[in-house]
């Protein structure tokens, strides 16, 4: 196996972590990752980039925003490559947000068995309907499928 080098473009960021140059260009733009620029204006990344590629990514897989990314990483002295030690950090302070989606996802499972069982989306029955706009109260959406812990999605 081949040494890595210690600056690498942004061919071999893509094809090392298997995220599009475009999309890598799109996090830099974001700051979600940082380049260094040659002197012929051509960018190299660190490689401890590929860790962060490796945290944004599975940050995604769990159901988390850009920002929330984005947000997560500014809370890392000097822009650092997250650690063990950060990622469980982090998913702790994530833990409720993720089961409050879980739950909701549930709810919204279970709702729906019945409308996809009978398929007419009854308006009498279906959990979905807020008919004479009762439930404006709750707020927007559909407040019967909202968790139902505090924290929201």
């Amino acid at each position: 196996m081949a040494h890595l080098p210690v600056r690498l473009t942004i061919g071999q960021v893509s094809e090392r972590s298997g995220i599009a140059r475009t999309t890598l260009r799109f996090y830099e733009e974001r700051g979600l990752i940082h380049s260094e620029r040659t002197s012929g204006n051509q960018r190299r990344y660190h490689r401890n980039t590929l860790r962060r590629l490796a945290f944004i990514s599975t940050a995604q897989r769990v159901g988390l925003s850009l920002g929330q990314i984005q947000e997560a990483l500014t809370t890392l002295p000097d822009n650092r490559t997250p650690t063990v030690s950060d990622w469980a950090r982090l998913s702790e302070e994530w833990r409720n947000e993720l089961e409050a989606r879980i739950d909701a996802l549930q709810r919204l499972r279970d709702r729906l068995t019945s409308c996809i069982g009978c398929g007419c989306l009854s308006l009498k029955d279906c959990h979905l309907n807020n008919h004479d706009d009762v439930l404006a109260s709750q707020g927007p959406g559909a407040p019967g499928l909202k968790p139902a812990r505090e924290g929201g999605l």
